[in-house]
């Protein structure tokens, strides 16, 4: 009866001590110690994807800490992290925090980047944000909606070239094609043709092109020098000429004012041309002087001066009325 109970304290004595072996070994392999002084800091996370509790927290990849509890909020959208640090490791709130996986299938841990350290460290119970790990799934069904774009873009391409083909790559167009490339071919001929023709014309016209050139800048140098000696004319006769304009406006002036004064009847073309009496005796004193240079040129002076009078009559002195 002893012996079965001494059996039976030996064996809950080394169960007991197994059973603190392992929870000491699972503990050691977190990184994690009971009499090490931790503080406690609250992540914020939209997806932890497959972080677990005791998962390490490392700060430029060494372990500072582990997780200590996972708790999703009350609205479903986040999820608080409590991280156990030691206080041996203070972080600076500048730190990122990102979630992180060890290897392509390895376990994922917190992964504390430190950037310029700047002060305030962290207290206990503070609260940070947390970016979300990279979720393979998420680009596969990212890549796989990519591709299904793709693919759909491929269709409307390949509908495109199709229509492309029956409305411009038709016979008729191509037809039209041929025919232009054909009449550009002729054109091109028909060009080189006329620069050979103007090859041969400057060719065996050369002395008589350069004679011309010649000509034409002599004329040229003429024409400069013609238009340097007016400028000289202009500037030394400057004056002269400002003179002569001014007398010219001065004469057309002058010319308007007396056409004025005649209309307005003043002076004695203006007199003549208001009076109606006056402008018929200025008639008949005209025709009268047209007369006597008739007489003149047909009889001449000397027989108008001594014509001899008939016997017995008084002859009257020739007028416009009895002239012979």
């Amino acid at each position: 009866m002893e012996k079965s109970r001494l059996e039976t304290k030996v064996g809950l004595f080394v169960l007991l001590g197994l059973v603190l072996l392992g929870a000491l070994v699972v503990q050691f392999s977190k990184g994690t110690s009971l009499f090490r002084g931790t503080y406690i800091l609250r992540l914020h996370a939209a997806n932890i994807g497959g972080l677990k509790l005791k998962s390490s927290v490392l700060l430029a990849g060494v372990p500072v800490g582990s997780v200590h509890h996972i708790q999703l909020e009350p609205s479903g959208t986040n999820v608080t992290i409590l991280l156990q640090i030691y206080k041996d490791f203070p972080i600076y709130h500048d730190a990122r925090f990102v979630i992180e996986q060890s290897g392509f299938l390895g376990d994922q841990y917190v992964s504390v980047i430190p950037t310029t350290n700047l002060p305030p460290i962290l207290a206990d119970g503070a609260d940070v944000d947390c970016q979300a790990p990279f979720n393979l799934q998420e680009v596969a069904r990212g890549a796989a909606g990519f591709v299904q774009r793709l693919d759909e873009t491929a269709k409307k391409l390949d509908a495109s070239v199709t229509d492309l083909r029956a409305q411009v790559l038709n016979a008729t167009t191509l037809a039209n094609f041929g025919n232009a490339v054909t009449n550009l071919r002729v054109f091109t001929e028909q060009a080189l043709n006329t620069v050979g023709d103007i090859n041969t014309i400057i060719t065996t016209n050369g002395a008589q092109v350069g004679v011309a050139v010649s000509n034409l800048v002599l004329f040229s140098t003429q024409l400069n020098r013609l238009g340097d000696s007016a400028a000289d004319l202009l500037a030394t006769n400057g004056a002269n000429l400002t003179a002569a304009t001014k007398n010219i406006q001065d004469l057309t002036v002058t010319a308007q004012q007396l056409a004025a004064d005649v209309r307005a009847g003043k002076g004695l073309a203006g007199t003549l041309l208001q009076n109606p009496q006056m402008a018929t005796n200025v008639l008949v004193l005209t025709e009268n002087l047209s007369i006597f240079s008739s007489n003149l040129n047909r009889l001449g002076l000397w027989h108008i001066l001594w014509r001899p009078k008939l016997p017995g009559t008084n002859a009257p002195p020739i007028t416009p009325h009895n002239r012979p």
